[in-house]
């Protein structure tokens, strides 16, 4: 098996994944929030697209055996495992901006935006290309008569998982998410391992 590597709590990571290669995203304390990002590794234009993945899908929440589409309209990964099976792919990286504007900060932190721009830039992804990221475990209840939503504590438990599996050479961008009102309160690490 192959080794666990850890994301420190408000920090991201990037690095590559093969064609049939299996992504394990951990949650090893729970109630923690993940970014994740996916570029094709021959031409990072060709980018993860939460508006062409959710149209083909027909609703809002993805579990296992659920396709992850690019910008092109390519599969990029599969969902093949998933613990928790609510994750959200509508809101995006939180940023300086999210901080000073939801949370009035003064000294805003970069946030996962900033997180996924400099664990990228290696791969020459530049901060505009960085779209919705899938984020795993991350808890959007949705009112479907109002259409509004809230950010809720995940329903994550310590040691859970959701498993992808590469359709595509990818490069991927991933966090230990940096916004307190998606992880229930406290920032906490996260684990991934690839198979």
């Amino acid at each position: 098996m192959a080794d666990i590597k850890t994301i420190p709590p408000r920090s991201g990571a990037g690095f590559t994944l093969d064609k049939g290669q299996t992504l394990t995203v951990i949650d090893p304390e729970g109630r923690q929030v993940s970014d994740l990002l996916a570029y094709n590794r021959a031409d990072v234009r060709e980018a993860i697209s939460s508006g062409r993945t959710l149209d083909y899908a027909s609703r809002l929440y993805l579990t296992t055996g659920d396709l992850l589409y690019s910008n092109r309209s390519n599969v990029m990964l599969e969902i093949v495992s998933d613990d928790v099976g609510r994750h959200d792919f509508l809101l995006t990286p939180c940023s300086k901006e999210t901080f000073a504007i939801i949370y009035g900060d003064t000294d805003p932190h970069r946030g996962c935006f900033g997180n996924l721009a400099e664990a990228l830039e290696p791969w020459g992804v530049e901060p505009d290309q960085i779209p919705v990221a899938f984020n795993c475990f991350m808890n959007v209840p949705i009112n479907g008569e109002t259409g509004t939503f809230t950010v809720e504590p995940p329903l994550s438990k310590a040691g859970d998982t959701i498993v992808f599996r590469a359709a595509m050479d990818l490069v991927i961008g991933m966090t230990a998410c940096s916004a307190l009102q998606s992880n229930g309160g406290s920032f906490k690490p996260i684990q991934y391992r690839i198979d």
